[in-house]
């Protein structure tokens, strides 16, 4: 009689059960599922369905014959790709800005969200958080139309630097001040909204720990320093294991729009590159590039992840 009860649980019958309780849960869960596919379709569409044209830098694209039927042309493109100079200028311009601003852009919404933190006036810490945001919903096309006047020679940055003595600088247009000026504008744009996620966190501190220190004597710097930023840390290594896979690209938006032809000779990137290589119709040698790119931020974001787990088994990304 077990044996047959046994085989009876571990038969149709219980598949049939387990089929129904995961249908109940279906259910339960609708709304969310419902939530989730938009978004799923979106990554889908725009992340996996482009992987397909990956194939042409390792062929000799023909529009007429399309990709499948266009010839191999094997790892061609690629010494194409690292033999030119064009190439290698983007690089070494992209790796140069991406550390500048993992130094100074990528802490800055850390820093911001610590100063919001120790602020007590309520509408005075609000205001602040809204004019750091606002920058963030506007699209570089629209900031730099603000900025050009702006650091321009009869724009407000040279006559308030005017009366420190200072000479006005066409900023921009000045290949010396180039990095400086991407690097500033990016924070200003970012780091307000950036802010959001350390905030949240810095909030969701118990407020005793705070009133303990204060009790014993720990100044303001030292609850920074003991409390706040080791609340703040797994979120800090989740944020820049995300953004290190995006070590090269630094920006196509800001740089295409900010770059003059006074400033191109440095101002060329690896995004910028891949775009005029399309536009020329070097398909293979724009995909190659982006290729590259993308390589290389897989193999970032594997090393990073495999540091950050030496140091703590409980962090990283997987």
């Amino acid at each position: 009689m077990k044996a047959q009860q046994l085989s009876k649980e571990s038969g149709p019958g219980r598949l049939a059960g387990l089929r129904q309780q995961n249908w109940r849960q279906y259910k339960l869960h609708g709304p969310l599922i419902l939530m989730f596919i938009p978004g799923f379709a979106l990554f889908l569409l725009f992340s996996y369905v482009p992987i397909y044209g990956i194939v042409i830098a390792f062929k000799d694209f023909r529009i007429l014959e399309g990709i499948m039927g266009s010839p191999w042309a094997g790892l061609e493109h690629f010494r194409r790709l690292f033999s030119g100079h064009g190439f290698l200028d983007a690089l070494q311009h992209s790796v140069i800005l991406a550390l500048l601003k993992m130094i100074f852009t990528f802490p800055a919404p850390i820093v911001l969200a610590l100063l919001l933190n120790e602020l007590r006036v309520t509408w005075f810490r609000r205001t602040i958080q809204t004019v750091t945001y606002l920058p963030h919903f506007f699209s570089w096309v629209v900031l730099a139309g603000i900025l050009f006047p702006f650091l321009g020679l009869e724009g407000g940055f040279n006559k308030l630097i005017g009366y420190l003595g200072i000479d006005p600088q066409m900023w921009l247009l000045q290949p010396d001040y180039f990095y400086g000026a991407i690097v500033i504008t990016d924070i200003w744009q970012s780091a307000g909204w950036g802010s959001i996620v350390y905030f949240a966190v810095l909030a969701s501190v118990d407020p005793t720990l705070y009133e303990a220190a204060i009790a014993d004597g720990a100044s303001r710097w030292r609850r920074i320093w003991h409390i706040s930023l080791p609340a703040l840390m797994p979120t800090v290594i989740i944020m820049y294991l995300l953004s290190i896979g995006r070590f090269l690209s630094v920006g196509f938006d800001q740089i295409y729009n900010l770059m003059t032809p006074p400033t191109a000779q440095i101002g060329e990137i690896l995004d910028t590159y891949v775009l005029r290589r399309l536009l020329t119709m070097d398909y293979e040698l724009g995909t190659a590039a982006g290729l590259f790119n993308s390589t290389v931020g897989l193999l970032l974001v594997i090393a990073a992840n495999t540091l950050v787990k030496l140091y703590d088994n409980e962090q990283g990304l997987w």
